[in-house]
């Protein structure tokens, strides 16, 4: 039986890059994108050799409409593509007030409306061939405002409760959904937003992480946690988030907030 096409973003290096480099291993044809072309190219070349797979190199800003509707486009179009690695984001250095307008912008438009949009252009299909994949990229940075990357924490808790509720909606209808966070990971993403990690705690290493993740994926998992050591945590959070609802009255409000 054909396997489907795996389109990948940000697949030039990092999460990404492994993530070809293992559904290549699988024996999956691939479409790669990312807005490094030399970089594509050289490993499209190397996966072509090694695993005898077809794969297609889309260079791609999806920060920028026109490039995204084009990925857009080949996800909706492209009956093979039956798994999408929503992969592609940025990280950003400096506090919330230091941070600048543009670069708020920028960082929202790659790690949210961009993921959106390309998840949403390829569910109508899977959605008519009752099957089909999506694996979002998220973090824990979304669970932990503690960590101080304000932004990029909310740009990947969006990715956690989208991943959530597009499970709710398409599970049904024959999709998998997969968020997948990452803690610390040994990729460029860190240089390229300024942040020096160098005195930081240890590190996964990227292959460390995708493979873990891909257990997750064949375990057809909602949420995998690479580095979570203690899975009944997880449960235990997302146990608790549902009974609170039975506390919800939303018809009256609470007492304590009733003047006495």
């Amino acid at each position: 039986m054909t396997k489907s096409t795996v389109l990948i973003t940000g697949a030039s290096t990092g999460i990404g890059a492994v993530y070809a480099e293992r559904f290549a291993r699988r024996g999956h044809d691939l479409v790669l994108v990312a807005r490094d072309k030399t970089r594509l190219d050289i490993l499209a070349d190397r996966l072509r050799q090694d695993r005898g797979i077809s794969v297609d190199v889309l260079p791609a800003d999806l920060t920028q409409t026109s490039d995204l509707a084009a990925v857009e486009a080949r996800l909706r179009e492209d009956t093979r593509i039956g798994i999408l690695i929503n992969n592609a984001g940025i990280a950003q250095s400096g506090s919330f007030a230091e941070q600048t307008p543009d670069s708020i912008e920028s960082l929202i438009a790659l790690n949210v409306t961009a993921l959106t949009r390309l998840a949403r252009a390829v569910a109508p299909r899977f959605v008519q061939a009752g099957e089909g994949s999506i694996v979002n990229i998220s973090s824990v940075v979304g669970l932990a405002p503690e960590f101080a990357m304000t932004v990029y924490g909310a740009t990947k808790a969006f990715v956690l409760f989208l991943s959530q509720g597009m499970n709710v909606e398409l599970s049904s209808k024959g999709i998998y959904i997969q968020a997948v966070l990452p803690a610390g990971t040994y990729t460029e993403i860190w240089e390229r937003a300024g942040i020096d990690i160098s005195n930081s705690a240890k590190f996964m290493e990227v292959g460390e992480l995708v493979d873990a993740a891909l257990v997750g994926f064949d375990r057809r998992e909602l949420v995998t946690i690479p580095p979570l050591h203690n899975a009944a945590r997880w449960d235990t959070l997302d146990a608790a988030r549902q009974a609170l609802f039975s506390d919800i009255r939303q018809d009256e409000a609470a007492e304590r907030y009733k003047a006495l």
